[in-house]
């Protein structure tokens, strides 16, 4: 069991947990467990897609994942709060396959480096519109 780095503009942080008699899942990008301190309030961020500021969609798969992590780290610069808050990721992906996996795991460490949130991924046929192919909400520890 870890906890998430102290040195952060948050007081209330929340906590890491891998049991060690469990597999190991940060080589893919999440934590087994988060726990939210009790004097912690939360955040529920809706699901994040690949839109960039003008409504623009790439067709490309690892594009619309890299634009909707930063679409979330401008979510949570607006509620103060940094990736090392955000205690749960649910990430839907459309015809998941695993080329798409390495992707979504690649772009997960590069935001939260070692504070892995929980995660899970739901395969999907579709998302809210045609092109959209990857979406990612959040939960996040705000203090």
């Amino acid at each position: 069991m870890t906890s998430r780095d102290p040195n952060t503009s948050n007081g209330a942080l929340p906590i890491i947990v891998n049991p060690p008699h469990l597999h190991d899942p940060t080589p893919n990008g999440y934590s087994t467990a988060v726990a939210s301190p009790a004097a912690g309030r939360l955040a529920f961020v809706s699901g994040q897609g690949g839109q960039d500021q003008t409504g623009n969609l790439s067709p490309e798969f690892g594009n619309q994942v890299e634009q909707a992590y930063a679409n979330l780290a401008a979510v949570l610069d607006a509620l103060g709060a940094l990736p090392c808050h955000v205690v749960k990721l649910t990430v839907f992906v459309v015809d998941h396959d695993m080329s798409k996996l390495r992707v979504l795991t690649e772009n997960v460490k590069r935001m939260f480096g070692d504070t892995l949130p929980a995660q899970t991924l739901i395969p999907v046929p579709k998302l809210a519109i045609d092109p959209m192919l990857f979406e990612v909400e959040a939960v996040v520890l705000l203090d």
